[in-house]
């Protein structure tokens, strides 16, 4: 067993479920217990450590590797240190047939046991470049709300690039939808069942409106197309409406997850959204649930670091992908930042959740030889 996928194993072992999730026992919530095993290896290597508080009990991790002369230029390492819930059993890496199953082994302990070791193959000084610091920032609640990455990226650390650590298959990932999640609410007017007529259902209002956004919206919206996102969705993901049978319901609510694509803003959504039904004599009350933006992220892949790291990866062409990370809240702050981790989305979240060790040792060597190339 190499040093990556030992690495990768104690990670996986190590249960970290974003508190936010957290149902059961809570041994197996919190990033912490990650963050300390990488700061027992990094100070083996001499690497310096800090911490970035973010929520209660909750700290983002960087691990700083300095350069031996002085500092040009700044290339951020950022994998998430946080999982979505699994049952302790998950927490029992399994490796078969040259995969290694557990939860977080693709998203995203695989990128965070990448960039952890292509950081401790430059830790000696004839390795490391001289005048690029690297530091490798894990951060937490990526699963929830994005907190560490919003937080970092309205710290006064800037950097050149950023790469944010996601299952891509190895891609290069410079853009991705944005995610608007709201909440619309009709209002009616409650009765007894049996006299609907004395009533106004809030049930019936909603239907039309659903009616309205799977049909009319949503054809709109496939009207609009990016090069690497294709064109925005909608999902009406929950609907809640009335307590019992025999009562008139006067309030109903559906939330809606909106992806968006770069130039559409929460604000644009929203008031399109409206205009429509508005014309259609349908008023709904508007929530944004995360309360936080999370537009689409577009980082332009012609920059100088962008496009050597895709000869590095072996990339032609960018690509897109329809989910939202870390990457956009970072871009927000001022620092470009492209995707990019060993495994696929499509294991991501599952019961039986896997990561291919062959990709864990190519995405080492590519991260490596990037920052070997560095001045």
């Amino acid at each position: 067993m190499n040093a990556v996928t030992k690495l990768l194993r104690d990670l996986v072992a190590i249960p970290s479920i974003n508190p936010a999730f957290a149902s059961g026992d809570r041994k197996l919530t919190g990033e912490e217990p990650v963050a300390r095993h990488l700061i027992t290896l990094a100070k083996r290597h001499g690497f310096s450590v800090t911490r970035q508080p973010v929520l209660p009990g909750r700290r983002n991790l960087l691990i700083t590797l300095q350069p031996s002369g002085s500092i040009q230029r700044r290339i951020l390492l950022a994998p998430h240190l946080d999982v979505v819930p699994a049952d302790a059993c998950q927490f029992k890496p399994i490796i078969k047939n040259n995969r290694l199953y557990g939860r977080g082994a693709c998203d995203t302990k695989g990128s965070v046991a990448v960039f952890f070791q292509a950081l401790s193959k430059l830790a000696g000084k004839k390795q490391r470049p001289k005048h690029t610091e690297i530091v490798f920032v894990g951060l937490v609640d990526e699963e929830c709300n994005q907190s560490g990455s919003r937080a970092f990226g309205q710290s006064k650390l800037k950097a050149d690039l950023a790469i944010a650590g996601e299952p891509t298959m190895l891609k290069v990932v410079t853009a991705h939808k944005g995610n608007l999640w709201l909440q619309l609410g009709t209002k009616g007017k409650a009765a007894h069942g049996a006299k609907p007529e004395l009533g106004l259902n809030a049930i019936t209002a909603m239907s039309r409106v659903v009616d309205l956004l799977q049909t009319q919206y949503a054809a709109r919206l496939k009207k609009r197309h990016h090069p690497l996102l294709g064109s925005p969705t909608i999902n009406i993901g929950v609907i809640r409406g009335g307590n019992q049978p025999n009562v008139v319901p006067d309030r109903c609510t559906i939330d809606i997850d909106r992806r968006t694509i770069p130039g559409e803003t929460s604000t644009s959504v929203r008031r399109e959204m409206n205009a429509l039904l508005h014309t259609h004599n349908l008023n709904v009350d508007t929530l944004d649930l995360k309360g936080v933006p999370s537009p689409a992220l577009e980082t332009n892949f012609n920059l100088p670091l962008v496009q050597q790291f895709m000869r590095t990866a072996c990339c032609r062409k960018p690509r897109g992908v329809d989910y939202f990370s870390d990457a956009s809240p970072i871009a927000m702050g001022g620092t470009p930042a492209i995707v990019f981790g060993p495994g696929n989305i499509a294991q991501a979240h599952t019961d039986n959740e896997w990561l291919d060790l062959d990709q864990l040792d190519k995405a080492v060597t590519i991260i490596t030889q990037f920052l070997q190339a560095q001045p």
